[in-house]
């Protein structure tokens, strides 16, 4: 492994344990919230709660609770930072490019080892996420919450 790319593991990893420890947005919105949802992983125990607050197709305000691994939990923290304040088609976009990234490793594999395209640039801080294709078991961490806020924003409709 290259220097740079020893590096950009340690970032990465910095990151992760950042909103591991410090998570964002967490907690319940005070108001009632137009939605709340539950999203769980039988397979490791991870379990999130998200709570939506959505006004003129902006997600206004997001919070969560839960519990689970550092992958669950940080990349609910990540999510959240990324999605708050952003118009829903916005926020569709950003869930779809995390997801892309998630399915990169089995997208590989059924092109004949050629990956699709994910720009990372466009992913900010998200792109820590990126190791977990190497681990498939805790592609499923990464994706829980964002699976989650896919349902609550699924029943605004």
């Amino acid at each position: 492994m290259s220097n740079l790319g020893s590096n950009l593991d340690d970032l990465y990893r910095e990151i992760i344990l950042d909103h591991y420890r410090s998570p964002r947005n967490r907690g319940e919105l005070d108001s009632p919230p137009a939605i709340r949802v539950e999203g769980f992983n039988p397979l490791c125990g991870d379990e999130i709660v998200v709570y939506l607050d959505v006004e003129d197709g902006v997600l206004k305000n997001i919070k969560m609770t839960g519990s689970g691994c550092s992958i669950s939990q940080s990349s609910a923290s990540l999510m959240s930072a990324a999605v708050k304040g952003k118009p829903l088609d916005q926020v569709r976009e950003t869930i779809a490019t995390f997801k892309q990234l998630m399915t990169v490793q089995e997208a590989t594999l059924a092109h004949d080892g050629e990956a699709p395209v994910v720009d990372l640039r466009a992913l900010g801080e998200l792109a820590a996420l990126q190791g977990v294709i190497k681990f498939p078991v805790r592609i499923k961490c990464a994706t829980l919450s964002w699976n989650t806020l896919i349902q609550g924003l699924d029943e605004l409709n």
